[in-house]
């Protein structure tokens, strides 16, 4: 009797060696990178770029002046030419998993897995609150000389003070760009204390402070005045005309006075946007100018953008707020390169181990199993009609010679030699030779090719660290719709073995069908549940001492 079962999830989760949160220059660039090093990657974004306003960007060599929006599409048409994938959403929740990887929570009720993060989520700019301002930034309102310069220059420009240290920066640095620079003092408050009546000896005096209305130093000032930037004091309460879609023409302070400028220069208050880091171990760092907080970023402990937590990496406005397009997409690129080559060390370690360990077991003597097929498999596969198989840890090829002289053709794998050799020598005897595929494959870092009627996952345990539920997802995208998924798992270790390997989970099929969350609507359950084994029915397989071995077995069908 088979149990059908319905999916408890919205969505279907999503497995990826890497997740990029954040898709503007870092994002696609680390995106393309790991795309093009053949990795699983996904690219989560929630669609504000912080150059959205922008009308085109600078400084990126052969991209000069494109918008930002079409330099986006190109590069996310770049990483799906290579099989990078993209979701649009925010992530909301990122936490660690017991395998040592990562899920995150989107807005939209996806789950994400993933081996590997690299944040790119950059920064917000934190406007000053005046009317007609958020509606020309990025157009009259600027804030980076570097990004806009060339295309205000030779116009009047007025810089608005609300950090003196920073104001003074701007309006030196945007004189290269015009010979009529005024630097309004706006709300900027002066440097140090404010003036008491009581001070230690040696101090200026209140008249020598600066003041409120002249909140630079002497020094400021006379910089100032040598390239001819005029300053206004006076707190600025609007640009005009206040309708904000029109031409800025000037601004008005508090006292009705009205400065006339074409372009206004803002220096922003520049702020991380990701507000799960603080559930990663992730803390934010202020960055302040003349003693000022301007911006906050992500710290790394290298170059390559990596951060104090394992696996997780961070590139672009996110670590450097000032950095622009060229910069970001080089940071990117650099911890897309430093994630690759950490994922290949883990690999390798985990390569060695079990490739070390199953060739010494199988090595122990001429023959491991019993050769005969595994009892689930017979029993659950023997109505099915005949087609592709693919055997997953076929050790000694009972199941693949079973399934072959049935009529399936078989693809069968396993990452020991000694296994299919000896496997391919018993195909030769019973006459399906031909009907069998062997590969040597490391499941842990690769997976046959192709679409099959039966994937069958026979007891796909191993001592050696091994990502079985990253594997058996693996093996449900390879089957064809219509086919079957057959997975079998020891429920309890063999009875007459006292465990000889205490920290090798065995799985329910509640953890198996967890694990693996199919899409509703694409699979149908047809059976979940632990049972005493059979080699056919009413004839449970039992140990010397006539008690019977458990297991748990998963069959699924693909409809979708």
């Amino acid at each position: 009797m088979t149990t059908t079962h319905r999916h408890p999830h919205p969505r279907p989760a999503r497995h990826h060696d890497v997740l990029i949160v954040g898709g503007g220059a870092a994002g696609l660039s680390g995106a393309l990178t790991l795309a093009r090093a053949r990795r699983s990657v996904l690219v989560v974004d929630a669609g504000r770029p912080r150059n959205a306003p922008a009308e085109g960007i600078h400084g990126l060599l052969g991209r000069e002046g494109l918008p930002p929006a079409e330099l986006t599409a190109l590069g996310r048409a770049e990483v799906a030419s290579y099989g990078g994938e993209f979701h649009d959403a925010e992530v909301r929740s990122v936490a660690r998993e017991e395998d040592g990887g990562f899920r995150a929570e989107l807005s939209d009720g996806t789950t994400v897995h993933a081996r590997r993060l690299l944040l790119t989520t950059g920064t917000t700019d934190l406007l000053p609150e005046l009317p007609g301002l958020a509606e020309r930034w990025g157009r009259q309102v600027v804030h980076c000389p570097y990004c806009h310069g060339w295309e205000v220059r030779d116009r009047k420009i007025a810089v608005l003070a609300t950090n003196p240290a920073v104001a003074v920066h701007q309006a030196l640095l945007w004189r290269q760009w015009s010979g009529d620079v005024t630097l309004l003092a706006h709300t900027a408050a002066p440097s140090g204390e404010q003036p008491s009546d009581e001070r230690p000896s040696g101090e200026q005096s209140p008249e020598q402070r600066p003041s409120v209305e002249q909140p630079f130093d002497e020094r400021q000032r006379r910089e100032l005045a040598a390239r001819g930037v005029r300053v206004v004091p006076g707190e600025v309460v609007a640009l005009l005309p206040e309708d904000g879609a029109a031409e800025l023409t000037g601004v008005r302070l508090a006292d009705g006075t009205v400065v006339d400028c074409a372009v206004l220069a803002v220096g922003t208050e520049m702020t991380v946007t990701a507000p799960f880091l603080a559930e990663l171990g992730l803390a934010v760092t202020d960055l302040d100018f003349g003693g000022v907080r301007f911006a906050t970023r992500l710290a790394t402990t290298d170059p390559t953008g990596a951060t104090g937590v394992p696996g997780v990496w961070a590139a672009g406005n996110l670590t450097d707020p000032a950095a622009q397009v060229a910069i970001a997409a080089a940071d990117g690129l650099r911890a897309g390169a430093a994630i690759n080559a950490d994922l290949v060390a883990e690999e390798t370690r985990l390569a060695v181990d079990a490739v070390e360990f199953w060739e010494k077991r199988y090595g122990e003597s001429g023959q491991i199993w019993s050769g005969r097929p595994n009892a689930s498999l017979t029993v659950q596969a023997t109505g099915l009609a005949p087609g592709r198989a693919l055997d997953l840890g076929c050790g000694e090829g009972g199941d693949a010679i079973w399934l072959a002289e049935r009529g399936w053709q078989v693809t069968a794998v396993d990452i020991s030699r000694v296994a299919l050799e000896r496997a391919a020598a018993r195909a030769a005897v019973a006459g399906v030779a031909d009907r069998i595929d062997w590969q040597r494959v490391d499941l842990a870092h690769a997976f046959p090719s192709g679409a099959y009627d039966l994937v069958s996952a026979q007891f796909l345990h191993s001592p050696a660290e091994f990502p079985r539920d990253r594997v058996l997802r693996r093996a449900a995208a390879a089957v064809a719709p219509g086919g079957t998924l057959l997975i079998t798992s020891h429920a309890a270790p063999p009875a007459r073995q006292d465990n000889p390997h205490p920290d090798l989970h065995l799985p329910t099929p509640e953890e198996m069908l967890a694990a693996l969350q199919p899409a509703p609507g694409e699979w149908t359950v047809e059976l979940a549940e632990e049972h005493a084994r059979h080699d056919h029915p009413g004839h449970p397989v039992t140990d010397p001492d006539a008690r019977p071995h458990r297991d748990s077995t998963l069959r699924l069908r693909r409809t979708g």
